[in-house]
């Protein structure tokens, strides 16, 4: 069963009280979500990049006759997946320790809103934030942290129910989470899988590929990934050889002595030369040679050699 509520949005019941909020455009900001229901309890998978974004998802959950949420699970301190907190101020929140420690410092609303500003508008990364990100309106942001956290792998009950939240990070960001619905047979995988190039934040991309053998072992049929639509096994298996692939060539470049910029675009791609965003692998070919063990490289550099590779720069 499908409904949308008219914004490219979709709610999508994936098994028997497993529902996923679905974004028709899968690119930067527009992250995924999800929602277990058990009895009158509901458990929600990240919330939305902005207060007005996630009131719109909740929204669609209440028409659709859901229970209200009592318990959110935040995946990963990006503030997609969980900056409308906020909006749900009497429910348990919960995330890794390392979300924790991160949400506070993970490009923060206040840094988005300077690169949005005319300050920057004539910069490669003013122009490249305002081409990705000038729709959200971030003024209304209020940091809102977890009230619960844990490392590891904990189980948290929703009504007779009861989902598993597995820490894999740091892989795409220090603190990542994928939760598992085990009697649904789904996996809620945060940003461990993308269907655009993904961009990495912490890595290094042995975590990640690891991360997504572990998504496999639960044996999930259905996978939400963090952008894009809901995928099989084949899909995360597609997106583990993407992985090894880029970590390859990564390597290879790193020990040539090619510059972390040059490299992310000279990477052959083969069958993953469709993908959208390969900017993106800027991000990912810094932490990579950083891990490599160059030095790390700060973020507002990996932003303007990330908005100079885009195809749109000017």
């Amino acid at each position: 069963m499908g409904l949308s509520n008219g914004a490219c949005t979709s709610l999508q019941e994936l098994a028997p009280g497993v529902w996923a909020y679905l974004h028709a455009d899968s690119g930067w900001g527009h992250s995924n979500a999800g929602l277990v229901c058990g009895g009158d309890a509901a458990l929600l998978i990240d919330t939305q990049y902005t207060p007005a974004m996630t009131r719109r998802m909740a929204a669609a959950m209440r028409d659709a006759g859901l229970p209200a949420v009592t318990t959110v699970v935040n995946t990963h301190a990006n503030g997609d997946h969980c900056w409308g907190n906020q909006e749900f101020s009497g429910a348990e929140i919960i995330a890794s320790k390392a979300t924790a420690e991160a949400m506070p410092h993970d490009f923060p609303p206040g840094m988005m809103r300077k690169l949005l500003s005319d300050e920057l508008a004539g910069t490669p990364a003013g122009q490249y934030t305002r081409r990705h990100f000038g729709a959200f309106d971030f003024t209304s942001v209020v940091i809102t942290p977890p009230t619960r956290t844990f490392t590891g792998v904990t189980s948290v009950p929703v009504g007779s129910r009861r989902v598993v939240l597995h820490e894999v990070g740091p892989a795409h960001s220090e603190g990542d989470v994928f939760v598992h619905v085990p009697d649904a047979n789904v996996v809620f995988a945060g940003d461990i899988l993308f269907a655009d190039h993904p961009v990495m934040w912490a890595g290094p991309l042995e975590n990640w590929i690891a991360a997504c053998d572990q998504i496999l072992a639960t044996g999930a049929s259905r996978i939400v990934p963090g952008h894009g639509p809901v995928v099989g096994p084949d899909g995360v298996h597609y997106f583990r050889s993407y992985l090894q692939h880029v970590l390859a060539a990564l390597t290879e470049r790193f020990h040539r002595g090619m510059p972390y910029w040059a490299a992310a675009m000279d990477i052959p791609l083969g069958p993953y030369e469709h993908l959208p965003l390969r900017e993106r692998l800027v991000a990912t070919a810094a932490a990579t040679y950083h891990h490599l063990g160059a030095p790390k490289v700060p973020p507002a550099e990996v932003l303007d050699r990330m908005a100079q590779a885009s195809p749109d720069a000017s």
